[in-house]
């Protein structure tokens, strides 16, 4: 078993997503993924990853990124397709499972990353980002407004390009890559506002101001919540956990499932903290959400 740890940032919503992503991949790529939050140092909070092999586990995830194709996927039989935005569909074949109900649109197909298994050089290995499925009893946890039918795929696409030759330089803090992000699925608010807060509209200033995203966040927060999500209070209001340790506590690290559980503030046996993040409305009300503050919880 391998172990590593990243700084996090428990109070950046999409930081904390990433962190499940993180162990999503490993536990796909590399087996017997477990991890958790280490709060011990406020201002040097870690999140610990542990995999099997001798592989940094972060480093081998983030090789498998910077490689990866991307993918979306699409039921037997759906006219959905997202090759208009370059982004290759696969048709799956009649009778293979397919996530939730074909949508009315290509914008929200599963996105596929697909590329060779870091324990295995000879066998391909998949992640998949389908949490914004439509039609669901989950709720979406889905920010982005998807633009002139823009779909997630052609995000994701552009997210991992714009970090591809940087995010394995990274290992050691990559949610701090960034880059010039002009859309994203809005999970870290670095880069997000309400133009009525700020005072102004990137819009009325094109070539002139640039907006600054953090790809990586983006990209391992959508996976993070492949088997997870923050509980849902209201429209623009959402609770989100931790499991983890502080100063004086022993560090234990937790399989797969209780950090997803840990993430919609299930009671569990284990220190946690809990945050309630709240959302606004960047443009017309119903379409995308901006994080604009987020608290935590007295428990």
């Amino acid at each position: 078993m391998a172990e590593a740890s990243i700084p996090v940032d428990l109070f950046n919503p999409g930081q904390v997503f990433a962190c499940l992503g993180f162990v999503e991949a490993a536990d796909i790529l590399l087996g017997g993924a477990e991890a958790a939050f280490d709060w011990s140092n406020d201002v040097n909070v870690r999140f610990v990853l542990r995999a099997r092999g001798t592989e940094h586990p972060f480093g081998a995830i983030l090789e498998f990124i910077a490689s990866a194709k991307v993918l979306s996927q699409a039921p037997f039989g759906s006219s959905n397709d997202t090759a208009k935005w370059s982004v290759s569909t696969e048709k799956l074949e009649k009778d293979a499972p397919f996530p939730f109900p074909d949508p009315s649109s290509p914008a929200t197909l599963p996105v596929v990353l697909e590329g060779t298994c870091p324990t295995s050089p000879l066998r391909t290995a998949r992640l998949f980002i389908d949490h914004w499925g439509d039609d669901t009893r989950r709720d979406t946890v889905k920010f982005w407004g998807g633009s002139g039918g823009y779909p997630g795929a052609a995000l994701a696409r552009d997210a991992l390009n714009l970090v591809r030759d940087r995010c394995v330089d990274a290992v050691s803090d990559p949610f701090a890559l960034r880059a010039e992000q002009s859309s994203s699925f809005r999970f870290d608010w670095r880069r997000d506002y309400i133009p009525i807060d700020a005072g102004f509209s990137l819009n009325s200033h094109s070539g002139k101001i640039a907006a600054v995203g953090f790809p990586l966040v983006e990209i391992f927060a959508a996976l993070g919540l492949g088997h997870a999500r923050p509980t849902r209070m209201k429209v623009l209001e959402y609770i989100y956990g931790v499991i983890g340790g502080g100063a004086g506590q022993a560090r234990s690290l937790y399989p797969p499932s209780f950090i997803r559980a840990a993430l919609g503030g299930s009671p569990l046996p284990f220190e946690r903290r809990l945050f309630r993040m709240r959302l606004g409305w960047p443009a017309k009300e119903g379409q995308a959400r901006a994080i604009t503050t987020v608290t935590e919880e007295v428990t």
